[in-house]
């Protein structure tokens, strides 16, 4: 099988280097270049699109074919060129066309534009049908740009680009190309192997541009950005969209466009506008030019995305197919502004009636051999889009910048400025790098880490760490250490860390631990250092419960099978009780703080566990059914499968205990399942349970412990592990339990229809939470809320209005989600 693949892609390639190529310009009647002609040989599948200065390179199979050139606003052009025109360089000049209202006649009474729309929705699944199952060709390039990068953000010297970019701190910070090969089946069966792929500046780059992630099909219901924008011709298109008959014209074989413009009947919702422009008669797509700022599609570091398509006619199939898309983009945060253009062609398509079972498999990508090794011979040849005289530049600029900097020279003067040390260093940190060997040494200050707590009082912790990469593997090892000091308590502690990534393939990773460390009871740490400052010193709230450990530990684990994963830990500890030492606050209060034991929080010389020692191993599976993947020679990348749950089982067993009451067998289960509903948002659902045998006496270190939350203090994305009014250690268990969590995030569907409130951006979020252990009744919460809170691009709050019930009503709070203390921590 390996040998006939190799064959076909040797014949395919002898191919694509036996055609002759047409090169040339198109132009307006004034001169000025046309971008993003569509451009492609009559009746054939064959074609490409011009590029930024309207320059364009086509591969033609016959001697005297006969080209179409198809533009927006522009009269079609169709022109045979002869085999002695190949040499030369072509000038195409297209004049404006004229767009009638004439053309069309329907019922007045009606808007025409509603009535094509209607017939373009009524038709879409036969128009959709034609191109189910096809195979292609599919060239992809992208490029970003900075401009006016600032000298600065926030006080840190912003000097990354620095030396790609021109005068003006502008300049092109990614340019990529890839070639492939695609075989696709509605709705989103896929496989691509990259031909070829290029990275300027990167000798051995893989560029991520691939067919999969750009298929944007507007006879679908939705088009998947950040969130699922609505299709103007979706079934429910009216309730989104008001259309204009802006007039029609006809093409080269006399078939009428309609072009309508599309206006969103809502601002802030999942919607585009721009114009699409429908075939009579057939009712199918003819092309698209649409935008949609980034707000609208819940991506608010993008200003504004331009997609436009453009569909070619066989005649003799009589099937409109996309054969030229690009993607424009504007965006910009923390002063940073960036544009780009992602331009792709579709070629040479071959539509099937059907594919053999085993054409899918979970594998949707991968990368010939040698695919980055390409010659510029090759890309010359084969390039459908010319390069830009700015691309062109690039990648002479960073193939000779990316020679001086693999050179030892360069990189020890890049370290040298870099590891300068400064007094400062000392509080804040310090990096120490080898960038040609790949190494580095890194110190982690105590400026950044102080906190507070009742058992240490004032904390920081120090940490120094060796790591040596491997970049092309991306593998690495890392040996570090860290300290923690406690003033009150005047107590240092250390542990030691060694880690290494075997592979990028299957994600092996062994780490090994060992030391002395204060730890929570609930390992999950439901109680962020920094918010448990806070709640400690301004409101004398001291939930966070602690305790001694004294360990070695060993972790293992790796990717058995596709989607399958093992994960195997050992610990050896002794564990140690803790007390308060210190009843410091900011502010002063006659309050008093509880105990460290989190069983009787008003006896301050009474702990929680007896100091212990033992052994507890864990083995556990993780099961990401029909996860996808994508193969590239340095490594695997895993792609979650929506239509499935992610089911993860686990085994506990302890031994060797100091007494024998604390060795028991624990057995746990979990399932995680997010589920998109079209443009209503995403419901997110985990089931939890577990079961202990044999633990009627073990420690309470070792109890199940749920996420509770006390301090009204939300950090993360989402509330699926965490019950908001539930005190820390309240449910804790040694038996059996379950857990149902549910929260539905409408992704702005109700929100944005509501007046005033619609310009919040805000999205509406509802929470059901269950949790029962045997001899407790069990306990929910009920919540409504509202994330995506924030001011500009800058989205990082959530509210929530949370009610329990526990054989009835037992409170109600507000949960102020802070989103930003992750990035903090």
């Amino acid at each position: 099988m390996l040998l006939k693949k190799s064959l076909s892609l040797l014949c395919l390639l002898l191919t694509i280097n036996a055609v002759a190529q047409i090169k040339g310009t198109v132009t307006d009647d004034k001169g000025n270049p046309l971008p993003f002609v569509n451009i492609f040989e009559e009746n054939t599948y064959n074609g490409t699109t011009s590029n930024d200065k309207g320059k364009f390179a086509l591969n033609v199979k016959t001697e005297n074919p006969t080209v179409i050139f198809q533009y927006l606003g522009y009269k079609t052009v169709k022109k045979t060129i002869a085999k002695n025109q190949f040499a030369e360089m072509l000038t195409i000049t297209l004049v404006e066309e004229n767009i009638t209202l004439q053309e069309v006649v329907i019922n007045p009474k009606d808007n025409p534009a509603n009535e094509i729309i209607r017939n373009a929705i009524k038709n879409k699944k036969e128009n959709s049908e034609k191109t189910a199952r096809f195979k292609s060709d599919f060239y992809s390039r992208g490029i970003i740009r900075l401009k006016d990068a600032p000298k600065t953000i926030m006080g840190q010297k912003f000097d990354f680009f620095d030396e790609i970019l021109d005068s003006t701190r502008s300049g092109i910070i990614y340019l990529s190309e890839t070639v492939s090969k695609i075989t696709f089946q509605k709705p989103d069966k896929m496989k691509e192997v990259i031909v070829a792929s290029k990275v300027s500046g990167k000798d051995n780059g893989f560029s991520f541009n691939n067919a999969a992630s750009v298929n944007f099909d507007f006879y679908e219901n939705y088009l998947p950005f950040e969130v699922n924008v609505v299709s103007p011709i979706a079934d429910n298109a009216f309730n989104y969209y008001k259309y204009k008959f802006e007039g029609s014209f006809f093409t080269e074989n006399r078939q009428q466009i309609n072009k309508i413009k599309v206006i969103p009947r809502r601002e802030t919702e999942p919607v585009m506008e721009g114009y699409i422009y429908i075939v009579d008669d057939s009712y199918a797509v003819y092309a698209t030019d649409l935008s949609i700022k980034g707000n609208q599609m819940q991506s608010p570091a993008i200003d504004k995305l331009t997609l436009k398509q453009s569909y070619s006619y066989n005649s003799i199939n009589k099937i409109w197919v996309k054969n030229t898309q690009t993607l424009d983009f504007i965006a910009g945060l923390l002063s940073i502004k960036l544009n780009g253009r992602f331009t792709y062609v579709y070629s040479n398509f071959e539509f099937e009636k059907q594919f053999e079972k085993k054409t899918f498999t979970n594998e949707i990508l991968s990368f010939q051999e040698n695919a980055n090794k390409k010659e510029d011979s090759f890309w010359n040849t084969i390039r459908p889009v010319p390069l830009t005289e700015e691309e062109s530049t690039d990648y002479i600029k960073k193939d000779v910048l990316q020679t001086k900097k693999k050179s030892k020279v360069y990189l020890d003067s890049i370290d040298a400025k870099h590891n300068k040390f400064k007094v400062m260093n000392v509080l804040s940190g310090y990096s120490y790098k080898n960038s040609f060997k790949k190494w580095s040494i890194d110190y982690d200050g105590p400026l950044t880490s102080l906190s507070f707590n009742t058992v240490q009082g004032y904390r920081i912790n120090a940490g120094l760490s060796y790591t040596k990469r491997d970049d092309d593997k991306r593998t690495f090892t890392r040996v570090s250490s860290k300290f923690d000091y406690g003033f009150s308590e005047e107590k240092i502690r250390a542990t030691a860390n060694y880690t290494h990534k075997f592979n990028n393939t299957d994600n092996s990773l062994l780490t090994l631990n060992g030391g002395s460390s204060v730890n929570q009871f609930n390992s999950n740490n439901p109680i962020s250092n920094i918010v448990n400052t806070v709640s400690t010193l301004f409101f004398k709230n001291n939930f966070m419960k602690l305790y001694e450990k004294n360990f070695v530990s060993g972790f293992f684990g790796r990717e058995l099978l596709n989607g399958i994963y093992l994960n195997v830990s050992a610990e050896y500890a002794e564990r140690k009780p803790l007390y308060n030492t210190t009843d410091f606050s900011i502010i002063k209060s006659d309050d008093l703080y509880t105990s460290n034991n989190p069983l009787s929080p008003t006896d301050e010389t009474s702990a929680a566990i007896s100091k212990h020692n033992l052994v507890k191993t864990n083995i556990a599976m993780r099961f990401n059914f029909g996860q996808k993947y994508i193969s590239r020679p340095d490594g695997k990348y895993n792609i979650p499968n929506d239509d499935y749950p992610s089911l993860s089982i686990g085994y506990e067993k302890t031994f060797a205990a100091t007494d024998k009451n604390y060795e028991y067998d624990f057995v746990a289960a979990k399932v995680n399942y997010d589920v998109t509903l079209g443009n209503k948002g995403t419901l997110q659902m985990a089931f939890k349970a577990g079961k202990f045998f044999n633990a009627e006496n073990i420690s309470f270190v070792d109890y199940r412990h749920f996420n509770g939350n006390q301090t009204h203090i939300g950090q993360s994305d989402s509330y699926t592990n965490v019950f908001n009014l539930l005190p820390y250690y309240a449910a804790s268990t040694n038996d059996s339990y379950s857990e149902t969590h549910f929260e539905h995030n409408d992704k702005g569907y109700f929100m944005n229809k509501i007046p005033l409130l619609k310009h919040l951006q805000s999205q509406l979020v509802l929470g059901f939470h269950n949790l029962a252990v045997p001899n407790r009744k069990p306990y929910q919460e009920f919540s409504v809320g509202l994330d995506n809170l924030g001011f500009g691009k800058y989205r990082l709050f959530r509210v929530d209005y949370v009610r329990s019930y526990q054989s009835g009503y037992q409170g109600d709070g507000v949960i102020f989600g802070l989103k930003f203390l992750n990035v903090l921590e």
